[in-house]
C-alpha cells in the first residue's frame, strides 16, 4: 500500500511539472496618462503632483523678478538644490521634485541673467580638475580657473505641517507651508522670501511614498 501511495504521489509531481497551471489573476485596469498639474486619482491630505507642479512654477516666477537676480552685473551665481531646504512636515517628501522643477524652469527663463552653480556635483567637478592637474587629461576647450565656481546666493527654505484628526469620524486634515527664501552666501542676508500654503481634508488614508 505505502509504495501504491509513494508511486501516486510521485505520478502527481510529474503531472503538475509537465502541466503547470498558473493563478488567475483578476486582470486590473491598464494605467493612464494624467496631467500632473491635476489632481490625480488618489487623493489626500498630503503634498500630490499638482502641489509640487503649481509651488515650484509659482517660486520660479517670483524669482524672476528678484532685482539682485535679474538686473545685477555680472550675472550673479546661484545654487538651487533641495541641501539646505528643510523638511520638518510630518510627511516623507522628496524636497528634490521642487528644487529642481524650480532650478530647471529658473536657467529656461532666465536666458543667461543667472548663472547656476552644481554643487550637489562639485565631487566630479573636483575629480575632473585633479586628472587635468595630473596631466592624465588636456584641459578641455573653456580653459582653467584658479578654483571652482563659487555662489553669491543659494535657494534655502522650509517645509511645515499641522495635522488634525476627528477620531468620532476618522476625518483628517492638514495644513503644509511651504516656505521659500533666496540667501546671500557673503552677507547671511535673505533677499527675497515667499510662502506656498494648502489646507485638505479627507476620510482616506492614502500613503505618500
Amino acid at each position: 500500500m505505502k509504495n501504491i501511495t509513494t508511486a501516486m504521489a510521485f505520478a502527481t509531481i510529474a503531472f503538475a511539472l509537465a502541466n503547470p497551471v498558473h493563478a488567475q489573476n483578476k486582470r486590473g485596469d491598464r494605467s493612464v496618462y494624467s496631467s500632473p498639474d491635476s489632481p490625480g486619482a488618489v487623493r489626500g491630505v498630503g503634498t500630490e503632483s499638482q502641489d509640487i507642479v503649481s509651488m515650484s512654477d509659482q517660486m520660479m516666477r517670483e524669482l524672476l523678478t528678484v532685482p539682485q537676480l535679474m538686473n545685477a552685473k555680472p550675472s550673479p551665481r546661484i545654487i538651487i538644490d533641495a541641501r539646505h531646504f528643510r523638511n520638518e512636515s510630518s510627511e516623507m517628501i522628496d524636497k528634490a521634485l521642487i528644487t529642481d522643477r524650480i532650478r530647471v524652469g529658473l536657467i529656461r527663463a532666465a536666458q543667461g541673467r543667472v548663472r547656476f552653480v552644481g554643487r550637489e556635483y562639485i565631487e566630479a567637478t573636483e575629480m575632473e580638475r585633479e586628472l587635468k592637474d595630473s596631466g592624465q587629461v588636456d584641459v578641455g576647450t573653456t580653459g582653467r580657473t584658479r578654483a571652482t565656481a563659487g555662489a553669491d546666493y543659494r535657494l534655502v527654505g522650509r517645509i511645515g505641517t499641522r495635522d488634525a484628526v476627528d477620531p468620532r469620524t476618522g476625518l483628517r486634515e492638514r495644513f503644509s507651508q511651504y516656505t521659500f527664501e533666496l540667501l546671500d552666501l557673503e552677507y547671511g542676508e535673505l533677499i527675497w522670501s515667499n510662502l506656498y500654503e494648502f489646507k485638505k481634508a479627507t476620510t482616506d488614508n492614502v500613503v505618500y511614498r
